[in-house]
């Protein structure tokens, strides 16, 4: 069954809901493989550390899409214990430290449907598919709906034509990004709906 969250508690005040994916906390190999800037995994975790603290605040809601990090179980519990926001974890393909510590989460799920409340969304709302991975097409993909995923690090395309994009830190100067700078680079894309596709057909 799929599971449905509405933010009920956040009215006007979007910026609070913060979305990120892929810190690979801990794991040394990453920074070579994505060629990150650091020289090790310890300045890796602190840089990481701080510029999610400068923008998440302790009530803020933060969604993470998934590869949180690859170290011990204990290592992984002291970084948690250092971030900011109540943090909702989607599962992805690296994740056995991660869940040796998941109630230090305010919930695990492998995939997640978010509805914000938003006058320029459909009904006054913007739904929005969290998955680590990449999907071609999605729940009301064609109505508006959008999709953050994970996992792939920069290496795909990005789509102009979907209201989805990589929402992981190796693409967005490694900060997690408020609903407010998701939807500003939505609204770049060139969308066009289900319907007005149709009728094109």
């Amino acid at each position: 069954m799929v599971e449905r969250m509405f933010v009920k508690k956040i009215k006007n005040q979007m910026a609070n809901i913060f979305f990120t994916s892929d810190h690979h906390f801990g794991h040394e190999n990453i920074i070579k493989f994505c060629n990150r800037p650091f020289k090790d995994a310890r300045e890796m975790n602190e840089e990481l550390i701080k510029r999610w603290n400068e923008k998440i605040k302790p009530n803020d809601h933060v969604y993470h899409l998934g590869d949180f990090g690859l170290t011990y179980k204990e290592n992984l519990a002291q970084i948690i214990d250092q971030l900011n926001g109540k943090i909702y974890l989607i599962v992805g393909n690296h994740e056995s430290a991660t869940l040796q510590n998941r109630k230090k989460f305010e919930w695990v799920k492998e995939y997640f449907e978010l509805k914000v409340k938003d006058p320029d969304g459909q009904g006054g709302y913007q739904r929005i598919m969290l998955f680590h991975y990449a999907m071609r097409t999605w729940r009301g993909e064609g109505r508006g709906n959008w999709h953050l995923y994970g996992h792939s690090h920069g290496n795909l395309p990005d789509l102009e034509d979907k209201y989805s994009f990589d929402i992981g830190v190796d693409n967005h100067d490694f900060y997690p990004l408020s609903y407010d700078e998701v939807k500003a680079i939505m609204q770049t894309k060139k969308w066009v709906s289900g319907y007005e596709r149709n009728k094109e057909n």
